[in-house]
């Protein structure tokens, strides 16, 4: 018995760990509660005042992610989100740069940006590059050239031709990125590529018609000579594969008997969305210029990130994507 400390509180007379001054002073400061007339009470912990547990090496709370997630995007290699921004918060501070020297489809930087932090991606293909493109687009509206910039990838005609001679599936992928077709075969992690199953194509990109009718427009690259055999051959694939529409991106200019051959292969019709020549020739110079594949609206070739619901509340990231 501790005279000093024994006295009335809340209608409860006993031996307490403060003196009354204290328990006064805690009561009023939300720190003391009394579950019911009559009780004990009690002292109220906040958990952010609580030293808590410190975390360690294994972490089994963040689960891979699996065919169903809504973040995932198909890469190979993709990380869950939760797991970069946890490394992110807890090694750095809002403001610092984060490097992904194996950016992969972005994950690493769209945590970095989320978090208010800068930061430089780089891989070694250009399919990477152009998925981390249309991530940073889903994900918080921002544009190359604009809020970041892309290093590596051609800007003329010029740097096409040079990355084209230094390697053809890399320009391959950059030209199917400018109109956002999905490359068919290949390794999305690898330099190098190949031909899908659709044999001679070399991506599609997917739309919607009403009633949910899924369609389809096949995509051939060259970056070397061409000729009208080569579209002849692209109207035999899209006969084949039943697709709606074929396009053919060229580094040079199509010739004449090339014009003529897609004209004579006449208009895909859609009830939804309109008419459309069924076979279209696009060069790098025009699409570099803004070109764009006359079609019926995507309905998404590529998964879409989940967009940010706030992005003003996020800084614009540091200097950029480099292939």
């Amino acid at each position: 018995t501790r005279p000093n400390l024994t006295y009335e509180f809340l209608g409860i007379t006993k031996v307490w760990r403060w003196t009354k001054e204290r328990m006064q002073k805690a009561y009023e400061a939300g720190q003391i509660i009394q579950p019911r007339p009559g009780a004990v009470p009690r002292y109220k912990r906040y958990l952010d005042e609580q030293r808590g547990k410190p975390i360690g090496d294994v972490w089994t709370d963040i689960f891979p992610l699996n065919s169903q997630a809504r973040e995932r995007l198909g890469y190979p290699t993709q990380k869950p989100e939760e797991l970069l921004e946890r490394i992110i918060h807890l090694s750095t501070k809002e403001g610092d740069v984060v490097m992904d020297p194996f950016a992969g489809c972005g994950t690493a930087i769209a945590a970095a940006q989320k978090l208010g932090r800068g930061w430089i991606g780089i891989d070694i293909t250009h399919l990477s590059i152009a998925l981390q493109k249309y991530r940073l687009r889903d994900m918080f509206d921002l544009k190359p050239g604009t809020d970041y910039e892309v290093i590596g990838e051609p800007k003329d005609t010029g740097g096409a031709r040079e990355l084209a001679r230094d390697d053809r599936y890399q320009f391959q992928w950059w030209a199917l990125s400018l109109i956002e077709a999905k490359p068919v075969g290949g390794d999305s992690g690898s330099k190098t590529g190949r031909k899908g199953a659709d044999r001679g194509i070399d991506g599609v990109i997917n739309f919607v018609e009403s009633g949910g009718k899924a369609g389809r427009v096949l995509v051939q690259v060259k970056s070397g000579k061409v000729s009208s055999r080569d579209i002849r051959d692209l109207k035999g694939a899209v006969e084949r594969e039943q697709a709606a529409l074929g396009v053919f991106i060229t580094l040079e200019n199509p010739t004449r008997e090339m014009e003529t051959e897609a004209v004579s292969a006449g208009f895909y019709e859609s009830a939804t969305w309109g008419r459309f020549p069924k076979m279209q020739l696009l060069t790098i110079e025009a699409l570099l210029s803004g070109t764009t594949v006359k079609m019926p609206r995507s309905a998404g070739t590529f998964k879409t990130a989940e967009r940010i619901k706030s992005p003003k509340d996020t800084q614009p990231g540091l200097p950029g994507l480099t292939p």
